[in-house]
């Protein structure tokens, strides 16, 4: 019997899951935090959870860290500082807000793999970066922001967009790195990061937090986030960029439909063009890696 994890179909069906999970990520995080958890702190025990089970498994490769130190300590800012940026976004913002900003992907792919990787920009992507900026233009008001600015919600779903983007590049220029690394510095990296703002913050570990919000924190944290990170990252390493691409559009989908349905948000529609443009964006990036893997064949 061919084995499961050989099965063509297997990685699409792993990285729809996991897509599916980020989408509705803000589901949990929203909830936790009406349940007395403050942002940080509620990042940093989530990821503090996975990143104490992780840290066994990257001392079991430690003679491979002390080799690759540079590329870990990377995705340690860059993945680390998208993962804390992005959460704390949705839980003090408008998910559909947050998570169309995100998808800005397209623009800071295109851009860090033409700065950084020296890749070569063709015509699909150019128009995708300039297809993206048009959208993020109109999600955050049009021409009305020249009269009110965006908040800093805007801000934060912006930089984790573009921080995620950035660890993508340095995924791209290390594509042998091995997954348990990987991870643990996606991991650690936010638990610092949010663990350093808890500390800012002067904040305090909640007293009055009942008994099963702490389980539900601790299931986000060792199921939730686990088939989230893990299951995206094996996914796209199991499948071309282009099949993977279009995929994760999954996590923008889920999470508008859930936010209209279950949140109760609106879109207007000026907005929804916005976000139809960054889509398509999102498409011709995948299109775009389509055509680079047929010239590498």
């Amino acid at each position: 019997m061919k084995n499961l994890t050989q099965h063509a179909q297997f990685p699409v069906l792993v990285l729809f899951v996991a897509s599916f999970f980020w989408g509705l990520s803000w589901l949990p995080l929203k909830s936790l935090n009406q349940m007395g958890f403050d942002g940080a702190v509620l990042i940093f025990f989530s990821y503090g959870l996975l990143s104490l089970v992780f840290l066994p498994l990257l001392f079991l490769q430690r003679s491979y860290l002390v080799s690759h130190l540079k590329p870990w300590l990377l995705i340690f800012l860059l993945g680390g500082g998208a993962n804390f940026v992005f959460n704390y976004a949705l839980i003090y913002g408008e998910v559909i807000r947050v998570m169309v900003l995100f998808y800005l992907l397209p623009l800071w792919g295109v851009l860090g793999g033409k700065f950084f990787l020296h890749e070569h920009v063709d015509a699909k992507g150019w128009l995708a970066a300039g297809l993206a900026i048009s959208g993020a233009f109109l999600i955050v008001g049009g021409f009305k922001v020249f009269e009110t600015p965006p908040s800093w919600i805007d801000f934060l779903a912006l930089l984790s967009g573009f921080l995620f983007a950035m660890n993508n590049v340095v995924f791209r220029a290390n594509q042998d790195f091995p997954m348990i690394p990987k991870l643990s510095a996606l991991f650690i990296g936010t638990t610092v990061m949010s663990g350093l703002l808890f500390f800012i913050q002067g904040a305090e570990i909640p007293q009055d937090v009942s008994l099963p919000a702490w389980q539900l924190l601790a299931f986000y944290g060792l199921v939730w986030l686990l088939i989230s990170n893990y299951g995206s990252q094996w996914g796209v390493t199991h499948m071309p960029a282009s099949r993977s691409s279009i995929i994760i559009i999954t996590e923008l989908v889920v999470a508008v439909i859930s936010a209209v349905l279950i949140a109760n948000e609106t879109i207007n529609l000026i907005e929804g063009v916005g976000g139809v443009l960054i889509v398509t964006a999102a498409v011709l990036e995948a299109l775009r890696n389509t055509d680079e893997e047929k010239r590498t064949t």
